[in-house]
């Protein structure tokens, strides 16, 4: 179930809470990917938050955000470069992508394999892809107040199976919001202890959410997938197959 893309802005930019979780997975993309010059960046679900680092220098940025979400104008001021897209059907051309960021796109979809699916086939050789999903056994996965309470939560050795079942070669993987989900203001002036001590001893805490960097296998072992998918022409549908006459109108 996605939420509301209302919900998901008033969230990330008009909460105390959520502007605080913007920035620690931002910093964390970063961590992974500190730029992006002439590369095309697309991101899927609710991942705008994310992407803003790379408008200066990147080639082109995409926001796509599915239908049963919703879509709003993004970034604020500038130009917009946000898409209603469906989830397994994206307006982007196959192999163009260099990196690719998922957040409140893949635990929320009731098709997460057509998910996985368009995500292989928008990278471009030597691509990448950023998944960012609830942990399951973090607290909020259960906190139904923030946007990683809905949807299907995961454990690293889940989502990672289920990359590696579409083609996906998982690279690398951290967890992130190790803060009670609480705009508390103890919890809130604490976070960055409760961040730096859940990342020293992960074994004894759990953090809300999951990140997990990954590339496409090439050529993939599903013959197929990703190759044979394509953004359709609508005019594809009006032109007649061989040794076929079109009926009327």
């Amino acid at each position: 179930m996605h939420l509301d893309v209302q919900v998901l802005r008033d969230f990330y930019y008009r909460s105390a809470l959520g502007r605080a979780a913007q920035k620690i997975i931002r910093n964390q993309v970063l961590a992974f990917w500190p730029e992006a010059k002439g590369q095309t960046v697309a991101g899927y679900g609710f991942a705008v938050p994310l992407l803003r680092p790379y408008l200066p220098t990147a080639r082109r940025v995409v926001g796509l955000m599915p239908a049963p979400q919703g879509v709003m104008p993004w970034p604020a001021g500038m130009q917009n470069v946000s898409v209603l897209s469906e989830e397994a059907l994206w307006p982007l051309e196959t192999g163009h992508v260099d990196r690719l960021i998922l957040m409140h796109g893949l635990e929320t979809s009731q098709n997460p394999a057509e998910v996985l699916e368009e995500s292989y086939r928008v990278l471009g050789p030597g691509g990448k892809a950023l998944f960012v999903v609830p942990n399951r056994t973090g607290l909020w996965a259960r906190a139904d107040k923030t946007p990683f309470g809905y949807g299907r939560p995961y454990t690293s050795g889940q989502l990672e199976a289920q990359l590696k079942r579409h083609d996906f070669m998982p690279e690398a993987h951290v967890s992130v919001l190790y803060q009670p989900p609480s705009n508390r203001r103890f919890w809130m002036k604490t976070g960055s202890f409760w961040e730096q001590t859940g990342r020293a001893i992960p074994a004894v805490m759990a953090g809300g959410v999951i990140m997990v960097v990954a590339s496409k296998r090439h050529p993939p072992r599903h013959k197929g997938l990703g190759e044979a998918a394509r953004v359709l022409n609508p005019l594809d549908v009006l032109t007649p197959k061989p040794g076929k006459v079109a009926g009327p109108a």
